[in-house]
């Protein structure tokens, strides 16, 4: 798979693509772009421009239209010092076929820079077998740009039969490693089976959300435990599990990768078995970052993943953080336009639809903003989960007292 990340000082610089379809905004378009750059930077490059197209669907020869690609090319006809460009979509092997061929520089898109991003995060050998089984899924209907030789022919006993390309076998090789890392990753899911159900009857919670919305930072608050954090996308890709206790009320807290828009399939359907915390859990805790002009956006998506994972239905506490970064615009007196987050006070917002339609708070993980509220609030949520599992003792289970906590 293609490495964004360089040993060097010196950054790569790449250009980022994208097309405006009339479903979109050009506000919208611009926060995915914004997404598209922090993607890029959190893989160790430098943007050096955008380019946007607005079309009624993306081209689906050149993704941008003939026009616009040549816009492109003359640009970077100039600016030799651009390595690579990146497109906010998945691009098919037609597509980057041709784009390649005008342009001249190395062509990723939104996924191929996901993948690589998740490549350099993975730690664990589940992780690594998880991406591997992601990028070789990709790679395989995108194999014929990578080879130049492909008419040359190799023969011998064992290889391959006569006549066959170099491309087919290669082909029959990635299809065997796919098919041995799904077997690989049945054996560590099984494993893993057998952890959570060595795990007993302890209540379950898992924290869900977008990426760098500060799951880790409210994770290693709530077990005081050193769960890596950073302000990247894609900070942690192991599913971290701590036993946490809020006075005397034990419960297993998960953290789990993070989602983002596009993410793509390969990596829904490799990191399904990570996502079984999800699955498993009695109450969710949805992690949103008030402070991102996009946050509703940020919640759709994470629904849908959830609802893509076959996640059911079940309790939880939607938790709207880093309150310490939110600002707001201040209508004017005489401005009849309607209210949007961006000029609400965050009192304003504890009244809209957030705070009605499940509990929710709004707090700083960072700074420990309203923790207590936030704690006697999943206090609660634990404990009616529960009493419906063990006898219920007055003794044992207090009323909330912060000296307990």
């Amino acid at each position: 798979m293609t490495n964004l990340i360089s040993t060097d000082k010196e950054l790569e610089k790449v250009i980022l693509v994208a097309v405006r379809t009339p479903d979109l905004s050009e506000a919208e378009v611009t926060e995915h772009l914004d997404e598209l750059e922090f993607l890029a930077r959190t893989a160790g490059a430098e943007v050096s421009k955008r380019f946007t197209q607005s079309l009624t669907m993306a081209d689906n020869r050149t993704y941008v239209g003939s026009g616009k690609l040549e816009e492109i090319h003359d640009y970077l006809k100039i600016h030799e010092e651009i390595n690579s460009v990146i497109f906010d979509d998945e691009l098919s092997p037609v597509q980057l076929k041709n784009i390649e061929t005008n342009l001249h520089r190395r062509i990723l898109d939104r996924t191929n820079l996901i993948l690589d991003i998740f490549a350099s995060r993975a730690r664990t050998a589940h992780a690594k077998t998880q991406v591997e089984l992601a990028q070789y899924q990709y790679l395989l209907p995108r194999l014929t740009r990578m080879w130049t030789h492909l008419e040359r022919q190799r023969g011998g006993i064992g290889m391959r039969g006569p006549g066959e390309k170099e491309i087919e076998t290669d082909r029959r090789i990635i299809r065997d490693i796919i098919s041995k890392l799904k077997k690989d990753l049945e054996k560590i899911d099984r494993q893993m089976a057998t952890q959570r159900k060595n795990r007993g009857k302890m209540v379950r919670v898992a924290l869900v959300g977008y990426t760098n919305v500060g799951k880790s930072t409210l994770m290693n608050s709530l077990s005081k435990s050193e769960v890596f954090a950073e302000n990247k996308l894609f900070a942690t890709l192991d599913t971290t599990v701590r036993k946490v206790v809020l006075g005397n009320l034990p419960f297993l807290l998960a953290d789990t990768v993070g989602f983002i828009r596009k993410l793509p399939h390969h990596l829904v359907e490799s990191f399904k078995s990570t996502l079984d915390e999800v699955r498993e859990a009695d109450l969710l805790l949805h992690i949103v970052d008030i402070s991102h002009p996009g946050f509703e956006q940020q919640i759709e998506v994470v629904n849908n993943t959830l609802r893509e994972i076959d996640n059911r239905e079940k309790p939880t506490i939607m938790i709207f953080n880093k309150i310490d970064a939110y600002s707001h615009i201040p209508k004017e007196e005489d401005d009849l336009t309607p209210a949007t987050n961006a000029n609400l006070t965050l009192e304003d917002l504890k009244q809209t639809w957030m705070a009605k339609d499940t509990p929710s708070i709004f707090i700083s993980a960072r700074e420990k903003t309203y923790f207590e509220e936030f704690k006697k609030t999943l206090y609660d949520e634990v404990l009616k989960i529960h009493v419906t599992r063990f006898p219920y003792n007055d003794f044992l289970y207090p009323e909330f007292d912060e000296e307990n906590f």
